[in-house]
């Protein structure tokens, strides 16, 4: 049977920044131990933008329209397509409004300005006048068919999406592999700060013995089982947000919150990640089949483009096209 749709306000939070900006280049650069080529190709990939901002508050509007608030969370920053952004959405009845990262740092300004997204994403639970029941999005995630507050929350509960996994220190394979190099007195590489190993410092910030892996899609969260945890202990959300720039020790809030959730027992598990996702654009072919079939499958729900800038223009110029189309759609 299906649930009723729930009579509830339901926010959305976009965390932004636009890489192209001169003024914020200048500022990385300045509190960076490595300065940063903005011109090379791993920065552009990293950095810039084609409108994905632009896209991703047409998707919302277009296929969200239970939404109240968008907020976009950026420094100092806006779109040049906010005005007409915000008038799409009014038309709506939705409120797009910016949000400065001076307003969610409030009280802890001497930790900006910080180009770290765990840091930033750790205080959006600060925003005023947030909803209770918020959904944080990415630039590059889209919501390209018609969703309901269920889709999101159910009794006033967060559906979380992810598989279970057992943490890296667990998992039989990698424990005997380190075993072998500790033996052979070989140093193990730490490597890059993965997303992964966030999630499961996230995972056991909340006492679990093991943690869900997400997808990478839109995370429902409530406002309240962040602030009530913070009050417990504010030093742990201080400790997460001074670094400038991403640091092994840190969770992510988003994850932290999810499995707060689990841990209370008020959340919906949801195994399919409803997500068609792209990071690899060589064949055109190849991207109209997985277009096609995310339109024929009535379970998938949302779109990531990871790096969509790096897409040959063929194949970038189909994919917009076909976006622009799903969203003018009656």
């Amino acid at each position: 049977m299906t649930e009723p749709v729930e009579n509830i306000q339901v926010d959305a939070v976009i965390t932004w920044v636009n890489g192209n900006d001169k003024n914020w280049q200048g500022k990385i650069n300045a509190y960076s131990e490595k300065k940063i080529n903005f011109s090379s190709e791993n920065h552009l990939k990293r950095y810039n933008s084609i409108g994905e901002i632009d896209i991703a508050i047409k998707s919302i509007i277009k296929f969200a329209p239970f939404i109240r608030n968008i907020f976009l969370v950026t420094d100092n920053q806006s779109p040049d397509s906010f005005d007409s952004l915000k008038s799409l959405a009014q038309e709506k009845s939705i409120n797009l409004e910016l949000v400065d990262h001076k307003v969610i740092f409030h009280g802890y300004e001497e930790y900006l300005p910080t180009f770290n997204s765990s840091s930033i994403i750790s205080m959006l639970f600060r925003i005023p006048n947030l909803s209770e029941h918020f959904i944080i999005l990415n630039d590059d995630f889209f919501i390209m068919k018609e969703v309901s507050v269920n889709d999101f929350f159910i009794n006033g509960e967060p559906i979380i999406r992810g598989k279970w996994q057992h943490f890296n220190e667990n998992r039989t394979l990698r424990k005997f592999y380190r075993e072998i190099l500790t033996f052979l007195n070989i140093p193990i590489k730490n490597g890059k700060i993965s997303f992964k190993e966030r999630q499961q410092n996230s995972a056991k910030l909340a006492q679990m013995d093991k943690y869900v892996r997400r997808f990478h899609t839109p995370v429902s969260v409530r406002k309240s089982t962040l602030m009530n945890f913070f009050k417990k202990d504010p030093t742990l959300l201080r400790n997460n947000i001074k670094h400038r720039f991403r640091n092994k020790n840190q969770f992510l809030i988003s994850s932290l919150s999810e499995h707060l959730e689990i841990k209370n027992g008020t959340y919906r598990h949801q195994k399919s990640s409803q997500l068609t996702y792209f990071r690899s654009y060589k064949n055109l072919w190849l991207t109209k089949l997985k277009l096609e079939r995310f339109k024929k499958d009535e379970n998938k729900l949302f779109i990531t483009f990871q790096s969509l800038d790096m897409a040959n223009d063929k194949i970038l110029d189909y994919i917009l096209s076909w976006i622009e189309s799903r969203l003018s759609k009656n």
